[in-house]
């Protein structure tokens, strides 16, 4: 499998899983979890899974923040 290809499911699959809850910060906060977990699947994967938790957990707190309940709705977090 190509870097390209295992980079493309990885951001497929935090725009999925990205957001849970209802405010900005619990959706960025469980996107940035949920990112950081994939990203350092995929990471290692292709090598550097520290390079990949810090990209996944960024790119997943950014796609949480910035979607609301409407776009995508995994639930209420645990926290809640």
């Amino acid at each position: 499998m190509s870097k390209l290809t295992l980079a493309t499911f990885g951001l497929t699959a935090l725009l999925g899983l990205a957001a849970c809850g209802s405010s900005p910060t619990d959706r960025a906060l469980s996107g940035a979890g949920i990112g950081a977990g994939a990203g350092a699947v995929g990471g290692a994967l292709v090598g550097s899974p520290v390079t990949g938790a810090v990209l996944g957990g960024a790119a997943g707190a950014a796609i949480g923040g910035l979607t609301d309940r409407d776009d995508i709705d995994l639930g209420d977090p645990i926290w809640d």
